[in-house]
Protein backbone atom coordinates (compact mmCIF):
# COMPACT_ATOMS: atom_id res chain seq x y z
CA UNK A 1 0.00 0.00 0.00
CA UNK A 2 1.40 3.41 -0.88
CA UNK A 3 2.12 5.73 2.02
CA UNK A 4 1.96 9.52 1.90
CA UNK A 5 5.18 11.16 0.69
CA UNK A 6 6.15 14.80 0.36
CA UNK A 7 9.14 15.65 -1.84
CA UNK A 8 11.00 18.93 -2.07
CA UNK A 9 14.57 20.14 -2.58
CA UNK A 10 15.44 19.00 0.96
CA UNK A 11 14.48 15.36 0.31
CA UNK A 12 11.44 13.20 0.97
CA UNK A 13 9.25 12.91 4.03
CA UNK A 14 6.95 9.91 4.42
CA UNK A 15 4.48 9.55 7.24
CA UNK A 16 1.84 7.24 8.65
CA UNK A 17 -1.14 8.62 10.51
CA UNK A 18 -3.26 6.39 12.71
CA UNK A 19 -6.82 6.21 11.44
CA UNK A 20 -5.90 7.43 7.96
CA UNK A 21 -3.00 5.33 6.62
CA UNK A 22 -3.32 2.21 8.78
CA UNK A 23 -6.49 0.07 8.86
CA UNK A 24 -6.18 -0.56 12.63
CA UNK A 25 -5.41 1.22 15.89
CA UNK A 26 -1.63 1.15 16.45
CA UNK A 27 -0.78 -0.41 19.80
CA UNK A 28 2.87 -1.36 19.27
CA UNK A 29 5.76 -0.20 17.09
CA UNK A 30 8.99 -2.12 16.65
CA UNK A 31 11.76 -2.44 14.10
CA UNK A 32 14.10 -5.15 12.85
CA UNK A 33 17.74 -4.37 11.98
CA UNK A 34 21.06 -6.13 11.55
CA UNK A 35 19.66 -9.33 10.04
CA UNK A 36 22.62 -11.47 8.89
CA UNK A 37 22.86 -12.49 5.22
CA UNK A 38 20.69 -15.53 4.55
CA UNK A 39 18.74 -15.25 7.81
CA UNK A 40 14.96 -15.15 7.94
CA UNK A 41 12.51 -13.57 10.37
CA UNK A 42 8.85 -14.29 10.95
CA UNK A 43 7.82 -17.80 10.02
CA UNK A 44 4.55 -17.49 11.91
CA UNK A 45 1.04 -16.08 11.82
CA UNK A 46 -1.00 -14.24 14.41
CA UNK A 47 -4.49 -15.27 15.45
CA UNK A 48 -5.65 -11.68 16.02
CA UNK A 49 -2.81 -9.23 15.46
CA UNK A 50 -2.63 -7.13 12.28
CA UNK A 51 0.59 -5.50 11.08
CA UNK A 52 1.88 -2.97 8.60
CA UNK A 53 5.51 -3.49 7.58
CA UNK A 54 7.64 -0.75 6.01
CA UNK A 55 11.27 -1.05 4.89
CA UNK A 56 12.34 2.42 6.01
CA UNK A 57 15.89 1.67 4.81
CA UNK A 58 17.31 -0.99 2.51
CA UNK A 59 15.11 -3.79 1.26
CA UNK A 60 13.44 -7.02 2.30
CA UNK A 61 11.27 -9.65 0.62
CA UNK A 62 8.15 -10.78 2.44
CA UNK A 63 6.26 -13.96 1.66
CA UNK A 64 2.65 -14.06 2.85
CA UNK A 65 0.33 -17.03 2.82
CA UNK A 66 -3.39 -17.10 3.65
CA UNK A 67 -3.56 -20.90 3.72
CA UNK A 68 -4.45 -21.09 0.02
CA UNK A 69 -2.32 -18.58 -1.88
CA UNK A 70 1.38 -17.78 -1.25
CA UNK A 71 2.78 -14.49 -2.64
CA UNK A 72 6.16 -12.78 -2.23
CA UNK A 73 6.50 -8.98 -2.20
CA UNK A 74 9.62 -6.83 -2.34
CA UNK A 75 9.72 -3.82 -0.06
CA UNK A 76 12.44 -1.44 -1.19
CA UNK A 77 10.91 2.03 -0.80
CA UNK A 78 10.14 3.83 2.44
CA UNK A 79 6.81 5.06 1.07
CA UNK A 80 5.40 1.54 0.61
CA UNK A 81 3.91 -0.61 3.32
CA UNK A 82 2.67 -4.18 3.33
CA UNK A 83 -0.49 -4.82 5.33
CA UNK A 84 -0.54 -8.24 7.00
CA UNK A 85 -4.02 -9.18 8.29
CA UNK A 86 -4.49 -11.63 11.14
CA UNK A 87 -4.38 -15.31 10.20
CA UNK A 88 -1.74 -14.68 7.54
CA UNK A 89 1.53 -16.64 7.57
CA UNK A 90 4.46 -14.26 7.10
CA UNK A 91 8.15 -14.85 6.33
CA UNK A 92 10.71 -12.03 5.97
CA UNK A 93 13.84 -12.90 3.98
CA UNK A 94 16.51 -11.55 1.62
CA UNK A 95 17.29 -8.57 3.84
CA UNK A 96 19.78 -6.10 2.41
CA UNK A 97 22.71 -5.26 4.67
CA UNK A 98 21.18 -1.85 5.47
CA UNK A 99 17.59 -3.04 5.97
CA UNK A 100 15.51 -1.45 8.70
CA UNK A 101 11.97 -2.86 8.85
CA UNK A 102 9.46 -0.85 10.82
CA UNK A 103 6.41 -2.79 12.04
CA UNK A 104 3.19 -1.21 13.25
CA UNK A 105 1.07 -3.65 15.20
CA UNK A 106 -2.58 -3.69 16.27
CA UNK A 107 -1.80 -5.42 19.57
CA UNK A 108 0.73 -5.38 22.34
CA UNK A 109 3.09 -8.37 22.39
CA UNK A 110 1.20 -11.54 23.34
CA UNK A 111 3.01 -14.86 22.95
CA UNK A 112 -0.31 -16.73 22.95
CA UNK A 113 -1.36 -14.93 19.72
CA UNK A 114 1.50 -16.53 17.72
CA UNK A 115 0.87 -19.56 15.50
CA UNK A 116 4.35 -20.96 14.80
CA UNK A 117 3.44 -24.35 13.33
CA UNK A 118 2.40 -24.12 9.66
CA UNK A 119 0.09 -27.17 9.78
CA UNK A 120 -1.67 -25.74 12.84
CA UNK A 121 -2.03 -22.44 10.96
CA UNK A 122 -3.64 -24.10 7.92
CA UNK A 123 -5.98 -26.06 10.17
CA UNK A 124 -7.04 -22.91 12.02
CA UNK A 125 -7.63 -21.03 8.74
CA UNK A 126 -9.83 -23.84 7.43
CA UNK A 127 -11.89 -23.84 10.66
CA UNK A 128 -12.44 -20.08 10.36
CA UNK A 129 -13.76 -20.19 6.77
Amino acid sequence: MPLPRVDDDRGSLSFIEAGDDVPFQIRRVYYVTGVPAGAQRGGHAHANNERLIVAVAGSVRITVDNGIIRVTYALDRSDLGLYIPSLTWCELHDFSATAVCLVLSSQHYDASDYISDYDEFVSKVRRCR
